[in-house]
């Protein structure tokens, strides 16, 4: 690869990141649900009685609030069918809420099972399950392809292991996050069309006269 493609190459995709800054949020946006991946770690850890299986999904700073949790509402799911609902609601509510915050969203609350979510973070999830990116690669487009590779990659060896300890759970979840994120955004982009590239456009064509007039040689000696 010539140099002025690696050049272009790096111009596109800075173009679809900074296009991505502008759309919006990078929130995760299927942990508060349900059926996300969040709850449904939460409720097989209070079936089993162990809250390790969820350990991954917080920092180590927020362990003993969560450990303190899951204590107390083992205790009280046990005195009756309506109890075991509303301790099981609290702990589900108060993991989602410290893991959010571990990210800097705010918690709003636990939405539905089957709360529609973005076409992006249901197929990152998808390549996960299925063990492989490359159609969904192929889909997103070839400018970054060997990013998401690159970060699939990393995530499936993370994956593996991720439940043999906290800490291999939670290097699971530091690179499953942004795998999620980094592949919804782009999605979201494409299917944005033609508008959604205007502005990106402009400031790829100002770089691009950057790196033409870099590379011309100078007048002076």
């Amino acid at each position: 690869m010539s140099t002025q493609t690696q050049l272009n190459s790096s111009i596109t995709i800075a173009g679809i990141f900074l296009l991505m800054l502008l759309a919006g949020s990078f929130a995760w946006a299927h942990c508060d649900q349900m059926d996300g991946p969040v709850v449904v770690d939460a409720q097989a850890a209070l079936e089993e009685g162990d809250v390790t299986r969820v350990l991954k999904w917080i920092p180590a700073e927020d362990e003993q609030e969560i450990r303190d949790t899951f204590k107390k509402t083992l205790v009280v799911r046990e005195q009756s069918p309506e109890a075991r609902e509303l301790a099981d609601r609290f702990f589900f509510e108060t993991l989602v809420r410290v893991h959010r915050a571990s990210e800097g969203v705010a918690f709003t609350g636990l939405n539905p099972a089957g709360t529609p979510v973005s076409a992006g973070i249901a197929r990152a999830d998808q390549a996960l399950v299925e063990g492989s990116v490359d159609e969904l690669a192929t889909q997103i487009g070839r400018a970054v392809e060997q990013s998401i590779r690159q970060q699939f990659q990393r995530t499936m060896e993370a994956r593996a292991q991720k439940d043999e300890n906290v800490e291999a759970g939670r290097k699971f979840v530091a690179e499953y996050v942004p795998f999620v994120h980094f592949v919804k955004n782009i999605h979201d982009l494409l299917e944005a069309g033609p508008q959604a590239h205007k502005h990106a456009g402009i400031v790829l064509e100002h770089k691009e006269a950057d790196v033409d007039a870099a590379q011309r040689p100078s007048a002076t000696p």
